[in-house]
């Protein structure tokens, strides 16, 4: 109980996690907005056939809320998509996170509840994601409010309110850990319920469900490459065999070097998913949940790579003298030269490089 009352206080645990959650769906809400603009009169709109009196009704039944029905004004509703599209922007970007993340909680659950007949899966998930990124600190790394307080802490101002401050750090830290907690126990609910269902249909048992999926007509937007993956009936079977297998095992495999090679396959089910039946939304979801379980060493290590990548060749590195050409001396610092009485220079120290150009710390 200590350790766990410990891993909950001390620190905030897999913040670079957080980070590609609030990019990732920020993002992918982003595009889906802009994608479906020209038609967002039709499925959100005063023009479409499930009309703001008729959600009305069914918020009185189902007791959901949504703005978008607060006034069945054409010029309300557009004001409500631009404000849509803003908050996903600036949720992405990490501005004023706290805050955002509420507002996209309530862009998500207003869109989601005005046109809930016109949803394919993902949604679902969506809106929970939405919700539990509020109680995170998903604008810590990798966002504009992480920039702005990298450079608050140079200034060396002086902080008031000290106990308070501390209390607050406190409570956003227990919520934070809470809330990945949550969410990486969804992803793992989902995984095994959707596995165990698997298991308990026939198709799926004796391997001829994907033939079937792979012939509906609604979920069919390439009807030449499904026909040509549902040749090859034994690969389908072991695919759809695989998939439960996948599915069964991926939360009793989270603490251990498996998760990775299964978290790959993981990803290209979805895609899969996303090529064969058309249903991008959903396996973009998916796929940003997933990388809840990569611990922050990864994208740590991800960055470290990126910057050296990126980096000019040779630069960070100490070019050897040319035969004949004098060696660089470093400037000497103090009152002491080759001018000085003493006629010698001061001892430097110097730092050593190591490889890429990056500061080995001396030792003492």
């Amino acid at each position: 109980m200590g350790r766990l009352l410990a891993l909950l206080v001390e620190r905030p645990v897999s913040l670079y996690a957080a980070a590609v959650l609030r990019i990732g769906y920020g993002l992918l809400y982003l595009v889906f907005l802009l994608r479906e603009f020209p038609h967002r009169d039709e499925i959100w709109g005063p023009g479409s056939p499930w009309t703001p009196a008729l959600a009305r009704q069914l918020f009185d039944q189902t007791e959901w809320f949504s703005i978008l029905t607060l006034s069945d004004s054409r010029t309300y509703f557009e004001a409500c998509y631009a404000s849509a599209v803003v908050t996903s922007a600036l949720f992405m970007l990490g501005w004023r996170t706290r805050v955002m993340s509420v507002l996209f909680a309530i862009i998500v659950a207003s869109f989601h509840a005005r046109a809930v007949f016109m949803t394919d899966g993902g949604d679902n998930l969506f809106l929970l994601m939405a919700v539990y990124l509020v109680f995170t600190a998903c604008g810590r790394r990798w966002s504009l409010d992480a920039r702005r307080k990298a450079r608050a802490a140079g200034d060396g101002s002086r902080r008031r309110f000290r106990e308070f401050r501390e209390f607050r750090e406190t409570a956003s830290t227990v919520l934070h850990n809470c809330g990945m907690l949550v969410i990486a126990a969804q992803v793992c609910f989902l995984y095994g319920s959707a596995g165990l269902y698997k298991v308990q249909g026939g198709s799926w048992g004796n391997g001829t469900a994907l033939h079937y999926v792979l012939n509906l007509d609604l979920f069919r937007p390439w009807p030449a490459l499904s026909l040509l993956l549902d040749e090859h009936p034994v690969a389908v079977a072991i695919a759809g065999y695989l998939t439960v297998l996948l599915q069964v095992a991926f939360p009793f495999v989270l603490f251990g070097r498996l998760k990775y090679p299964v978290l790959i396959m993981l990803v290209s089910l979805h895609l899969g998913i996303a090529v064969l039946l058309g249903l991008p939304v959903f396996s973009g979801v998916m796929v940003v949940a997933d990388a809840v379980f990569l611990p922050d060493r990864f994208y740590r290590s991800l960055r470290c790579l990126f910057s050296r990548t990126s980096r000019p060749p040779g630069s960070g590195r100490t070019r050897a003298p040319v035969r004949g050409e004098p060696a660089l001396v470093p400037a000497q610092s103090g009152p002491s030269g080759p001018d000085s009485p003493t006629g010698k220079h001061p001892p430097t120290s110097r730092r050593p490089v190591g490889p890429g150009g990056d500061c080995v710390p001396p030792r003492h």
